[in-house]
């Protein structure tokens, strides 16, 4: 086996450091578009779960109506647009925060919200104050760093990277919060910030009345497998290369992310797939009304844009949504099976 390189660092490491510098330079969502950007819909619909669930919240004012990763702002805005249109006393209740570390987003967020308020923006979800809460997470799990183990006949090893590979550093067994068996020959993924944010928000919400959703790629079993992949220039690339160039993300574990939470007290819904959530919570009948309302060419923009949110064949499947929340709190809509055990 060749030598351990003495400059290699840990896959998470050089993840966080790759993603730190391609979004500080990369042009805004010039390697992908997200569910935001593909319908106004989908904003509206997140804006009504949470108007939703304000009120079972009791209807707090104030409180803190909060999105992680909002990329250029429209999911937000097009929530806002809803809500203050529908719910005016929620709109003069909320406070907004966004938790967003790019100067180029933040820049794009305070332009898409310019309409409706002046957010407050933080580093870290560790940084929210404290009080009721509503949070808005699309996309936002997947750019996490992950660790990746693979288990090999001499026993457990870590993936590191230098010079644009994978070297592999012995270590112990990993453990997931699921308590799930690790099978031999294995690559294992640790998404150690993913279940930070899940314990973060999950203590918070046994002392004070909160509620988070998360959509994102990803699986809620007990799948293992490598999932690390990079999008450059709209295309899939090599994820150890031109580190800073390409968009870096891996499937979300939402298994362990639910168990982290409800460790704390929390509840977990979910997951459920984007498009059985989107489809109980009127994407198609919001779609109609607005396709009625204006041009064909336009409406057909609409149409398309639902089934590419919905279909088992696009986003509908492959996309997954969890949701947490403080246990006293009535079922947040969309999850009609309940709690996840």
């Amino acid at each position: 086996m060749p030598a351990f390189p003495p400059h290699a660092q840990r896959l998470d490491r050089f993840m966080a450091q790759a993603n730190a510098r391609y979004y500080a330079t990369t042009p805004l969502l010039s390697d992908f578009i997200t569910a935001p950007e593909i319908s106004q819909v989908f904003g509206e619909l997140l804006g009504g779960w949470a108007a939703m669930v304000w009120q079972g919240m009791g209807c707090p004012d104030p409180f803190l109506l909060a999105e992680a990763g909002p990329g250029r702002g429209t999911l937000m805005a097009d929530a806002l647009r809803l809500i203050t249109r529908q719910m005016p006393a929620m709109a003069r209740a909320m406070q907004v925060h966004l938790v967003e570390t790019s100067p180029l987003m933040r820049a794009a967020q305070a332009q898409a919200l310019r309409p409706y308020t002046q957010p407050v923006w933080h580093d870290s979800l560790d940084d929210l104050p404290a009080g009721p809460l509503i949070l808005l997470g699309n996309e936002f799990l997947d750019a996490l760093p992950i660790r990746q183990f693979v288990h090999m006949p001499d026993g457990w090893h870590e993936r590191h990277v230098a010079d644009a590979a994978f070297h592999l550093a012995p270590c112990p067994a990993p453990v997931l919060p699921d308590g799930r068996a690790l099978e031999n020959g294995a690559v294992v993924e640790l998404c150690e910030p993913a279940l930070h944010v899940a314990r973060l928000l999950g203590t918070r919400m046994t002392t004070a009345p909160g509620a988070a959703l998360f959509l994102d790629y990803g699986h809620g079993s007990t799948l293992t497998g490598d999932s690390l992949q990079a999008l450059r220039h709209a295309r899939q690339a090599p994820p150890l290369e031109a580190a800073g160039e390409a968009d870096l993300t891996a499937h979300v574990d939402f298994t362990a992310f639910g168990a982290a939470a409800r460790q704390t007290g929390a509840r977990a819904y979910g997951p459920v797939t984007q498009g059985a959530f989107l489809v109980e919570l009127g994407l198609m009948e919001r779609t109609e009304q607005l396709a009625r309302a204006t041009t064909a060419e336009n409406a057909a923009t609409l149409r398309s844009g639902a089934h590419r949110l919905a279909a088992p064949e696009k986003m509908g499947h492959l996309f997954r949504v969890m949701a947490l929340q403080s246990p006293a709190l009535p079922p947040p809509p969309g999850f009609t099976k309940g709690p996840a055990a």
